[in-house]
This record gives C-alpha cells, structure tokens and sequence, in this order.
C-alpha cells in the first residue's frame, strides 16, 4: 500500500517532487532550534495548486497525515512531523511565481513557496513597500508567515502577517480548492473565512497563494540607538516619539546591557555605540514616504526633550545606510549570541504595552529565585507589547540539565504574564511546543470553539496532525 501510495503521487508531483531517501529528507524532518526530530513517509514538493490538491485527496482517500511545511524557519514545531514516519510532508517550495504586482492597488499576489525577502525586493523595484520584516525573511517563505501569522520589527505600524492579507487561495482537507484570493479591501459579505488559515498552522486546509498589502516605499528613514534613563522610560520616550512625529515610528525595540554584550561578545562586527555602559535601550526607528517629512530633525528634537525628561541618557542617530545596518546587527545579534552563551529557555510573550516593564521586573524576579545564576535576555518589540523573555543560563551550568528545566521556567513565565492578561504565543504560535500550554492556560469555551471549528473543516484530523489542539 506504501508504495502504491507513493507511486500515484509521483504521477502528480513528478520524480523532482517526491523525495523518499533518508539523506534527501533530513533537513525537512528537524526544525531549526533542535527541539524536534520527525519521521515522514515522504516529503512532497508540488509545483502547482492543482498538484497540491490532487495529493490531498489521494492521502484523504488513504487516511495519510499531512504536515504542510515552507521554508522550515518556523519555532515551535508546528512544520515538523511525528516519529511514527506514517505522514508525509506537503513542502511548497516549489510554488514560487508572484502572479501579479498593481501598485495602483498596492497589492501583490504570489503564491506560497516565494521566499519573504523576494516580496520584500519586488514590491521595492515597483516603487512599494511590504513592511513584514524578520531574521529568517530570507529562507522564509510567504505561505508558512501567513500560516503562522508572523509579526517581527514593524508590527508597531504595520501589524502582523494577517493584517497584511487581502486574500487567500486554500486547499482544504478534502482536496478542494477555496478561491479567496481577493484584492477588495471591503468585502463585508458574512463570514471573513480567510482569516480562519491565517495564524491556524495549516491544521485547517494548505494556503498556496496569497493576495499581500502594499504601502508607498519609505524614501527618509531615520534610526536611533537610545540609552534609557530607566526601564519604564521606554514607554515615555514611545509616546513622545509617536506624539512628536506624527506616528512615523517604525520600529521600537528594547534592547538590555547583557544582550549587548553577549551579541559583542559573540557576533563579528557588532561594537557599542556609547561611550558609557547603560542598563537599557532602546533601537527606534521612523519612516516617511515623504522625501520632505525632516524626520531626521524631528528625531533630534525629540530626543532633545526626551533627554531634558531624563527618559533618554545619551543616544545616536545614524549617519549613513552602513550605520543603520551597524546598528540593526545588535539587535539582529541576540538571538544568534544566545547560542554560543550555552542553553537558553525561549518565551515568545506579549502583555499589555503599559505592563512590560513591571513584566520583565516580575518574571525576572522570579526565575532569578527559581535558578540562582539564571541570566534573563528579555529584548524586542516593546512598541507592541512583544518581549521575548529568553533565559541563559547560569555561567558554567550544564547544558542539557538547564534545558530540563524548560517546562517549569515556562510554567513560572507563563503564569506571570497570564496573570496581567498578556499571552503566551506572541509571534511564534503554537506547533507542538506550546500545545500543552495552550491547554492550560486558554478558556475552556475558546478552545471547545477551536476543536468545533478544526473538526468541521478537517473531521478525520489528517492536516497537520497534534499542532496546536
């Protein structure tokens, strides 16, 4: 029956779209981080929509899971299979044609497989912008961004990957292709069902195209690195920022003494920027599509009051691109710094964007009693509430005993922020490493409404099998 199996998607896909050998398969079977290691009856890489869908109903006809997957960049589990080797994976790849660019419009249709940082350069040479924007934007692909509903460094004036969907192409569990792929930007005709895909982690049906928002190209762009003359200062100097250039901030992300020394440490070429070492900062950026928005004197005055308030202690604006990028590479550097430090426990949370700081002053408090020698890194998007609590740990601890200590950090963590209405999943979703969290902690009525809604759309539980409920 295997083979049989395997042979009848061959005949779809083609010998360049299925691959059976163990080596060919290795590197769609382990997530990035390590965390999950699967097994799968094959990976299948179609070329098209029509191809994707005639897999799809020959594993609904055999009863044979499927694990849609992109570019592989995903955090918590959710593109990776079981160990059972019973599934297969659904690889898009392969899909990678933008079908059509309307500036007029500013709209961009392309299908699942292209890569995020290919929208980003097309939309760029017509004159656009497509503002979502991360570390793995280039291996990233747009299919598995709306599926996961990824958020990153602009969502402050952007929003996530949902808000930047107009349309949706979609198929569903049983095979059959769901044309959503509007470019309307009202449509108030009952349910809005493509927002049922986006952030569902293909457990709800395969998205393979897409219908994207574009804005007007930033032409002056200005970027600030801030030491704070406290913690709670970042939301002081936010607002005055917002206040003061009329909503142009891009970007606001909190930036702690040790993540700059340990991306110093770590990464080649990230320097600090300040003469004197400072417990806080901050990487703010505006953005204008106006070639005379003076957002570079806007910024320096209002850095000038920030500084007379003592919300700014000292601070420096980039000169050139090559600063900008100088500047960017610390922030960009944590996260890769953080794996030469040894173990690190990730939290990807959002609170209110009032409550960060007493946050971060909590569940610092309170895995610092937890684990004596445990170093928080909490860094990233104040500017919407998003902190990525990550934990290093103690100097000179054993690795793998540290990471054994995963699940009771999570529970502490976790606690905290649910307690000021916050979430546990801000950006990363949930995959198989959150789903037990995701149990604890959501409302009985919400996940009973979660479970009715993946029943009616995929009864036999065959898309994305164990992800999320």
């Amino acid at each position: 029956m295997t083979q049989d199996i395997l042979a009848r998607i061959a005949a779809v896909v083609g010998p360049q779209g299925l691959l059976t050998g163990a080596s060919e398969m290795a590197p769609y079977l382990e997530e990035q981080r390590g965390l999950f290691h699967g097994k799968a009856l094959a990976v299948v890489r179609p070329g098209s929509t029509e191809e994707v869908a005639a897999v799809v109903r020959l594993c609904a006809e055999q009863g044979i899971g499927i694990v849609p997957q992109g570019g592989n960049t995903g955090l918590c589990g959710g593109a990776s299979p079981d160990t059972t080797g019973s599934e297969i994976i659904l690889n898009v790849s392969r899909m990678n044609k933008i079908r059509a660019i309307d500036p007029v419009n500013f709209t961009m249709t392309v299908e699942a497989g292209v890569i995020l940082q290919t929208v980003q350069d097309t939309a760029s040479d017509a004159d656009c912008l497509y503002p979502l924007s991360f570390g793995a934007e280039g291996s990233a692909q747009i299919g598995g961004t709306i599926a996961t509903n990824a958020g990153g460094a602009g969502v402050l004036r952007y929003g996530n990957a949902r808000d930047l969907v107009m349309g949706l192409e979609v198929v569903l569990p049983d095979g059959r292709i769901w044309d959503g792929l509007r470019t309307l930007r009202k449509d108030n005709t009952g349910y809005d069902l493509k927002h049922l895909f986006i952030g569902s982690e293909g457990s709800l049906g395969i998205i393979t195209a897409a219908v994207l928002k574009l804005f007007p190209k930033p032409t002056d762009i200005q970027t600030a690195f801030c030491a704070l003359g406290s913690l709670d200062a970042a939301l002081a100097l936010l607002s005055r920022a917002r206040a003061a250039t009329g909503d142009s901030v891009t970007t606001f992300e909190l930036i702690p003494r040790i993540g700059l020394e340990i991306a110093v440490k770590h990464v080649h070429g990230v320097t600090d920027p300040l003469a004197e070492r400072h417990d806080w900062y901050v990487l703010m950026e505006l953005s204008s599509s106006r070639a005379d928005a003076n957002l570079q004197e806007s910024l320096e005055t209002l850095l000038g009051d920030a500084m007379e308030e003592g919300e700014v202690v000292d601070a420096v604006i980039a000169s050139s691109s090559e600063r900008q990028q100088a500047l960017w590479r610390i922030r960009e550097g944590i996260p890769e710094a953080q794996k030469r430090e040894g173990g690190s426990i990730k939290h990807d949370v959002s609170v209110p964007i009032s409550a960060v700081p007493e946050f971060i002053r909590q569940a610092s408090l309170a895995v610092e009693a937890a684990i004596p020698g445990i170093r928080p890194v909490p860094f990233g998007h104040v500017g919407d509430g998003n902190i990525h609590f990550n934990l290093s740990q103690p100097i000179g601890a054993d690795k793998q005993a540290y990471i054994g200590e995963w699940a009771r950090m999570n529970r502490i963590v976790h606690d905290i922020v649910v307690g000021i209405q916050g979430s546990i999943s801000a950006e990363h979703g949930i995959g198989q490493l959150k789903k037990n969290e995701l149990a604890h902690y959501k409302a009985p009525l919400e996940l009973d409404l979660m479970k009715r809604i993946k029943a009616a759309f995929d009864p036999r539980g065959l898309m994305n099998p164990g992800k999320i409920v």
